[in-house]
């Protein structure tokens, strides 16, 4: 049984966070994924029809309404399956693990800003500041989850630390040149450990 279709990318951090979360609820297998051809210039009019943003991840449900963006379609797939349970459902504890992947998503969307800059922009428009100021938000984002949130990354898996790994192996992928281990090795040392769980194994972007 099809719990949903999901227009995705292979690559893009926020399906992997969709995906990674139902490889951990058991129910992977109930996702269909579509192609997509989304772009941050040319949207994909097949999902704009469902998405105004056009972007992915989008969820088609079975009753033909839509659900985005990843925040929200990772809520749905942890309401498929009883457990494990990946967003507390009342309670302080919520609202941290909430905000501990509201974080990582602050992070990829300046990743996914460098990325446009130096791989979509024509050269003679790139803007060095502006790469700079989102660089800086990716390393204030790693600063904040070494000083502050390794207690609930290092806790049973949740949405939050699904969002942290997807964050910091996008950072792998992406800007592979980029040392953010050194500076944080007790991150560094989480995430090691974190992207050896089968569900991390099986969404890896080639």
């Amino acid at each position: 049984m099809t719990a949903f279709q999901l227009f995705h990318s292979p690559a893009s951090p926020y399906v992997r966070k969709v995906l990674v979360s139902a490889h951990e609820k058991g129910v992977a297998d109930a996702i269909a994924l579509l192609p997509s051809a989304a772009g941050p210039v040319k949207r994909d009019a097949t999902i704009v029809a469902h998405n105004p943003s056009g972007k992915v991840p989008t969820a088609l449900l079975p009753d033909g309404s839509a659900l985005y963006d990843s925040r929200v379609i990772c809520a749905y797939v942890d309401s498929l399956a009883e457990a494990p349970r990946l967003l507390p459902a009342e309670g302080p504890e919520r609202f941290r693990v909430l905000t501990l992947e509201a974080l990582a998503d602050s992070m990829l969307d300046a990743a996914l800003l460098c990325r446009y800059e130096t791989v979509l922009r024509p050269e003679e428009l790139r803007w060095d500041a502006w790469y700079a100021g989102q660089m800086e938000k990716i390393d204030s984002g790693l600063a904040e989850l070494s000083q502050h949130w390794l207690p609930l990354l290092e806790g049973p898996v949740n949405a939050g630390s699904i969002a942290a790994a997807c964050a910091l192996g996008y950072l792998d992928f992406r800007f592979a040149d980029k040392n953010w281990r050194d500076p944080h090795p007790a991150l560094a040392g989480w995430y090691a450990t974190f992207a050896e769980r089968p569900s991390m194994q099986a969404t890896r972007p080639r």
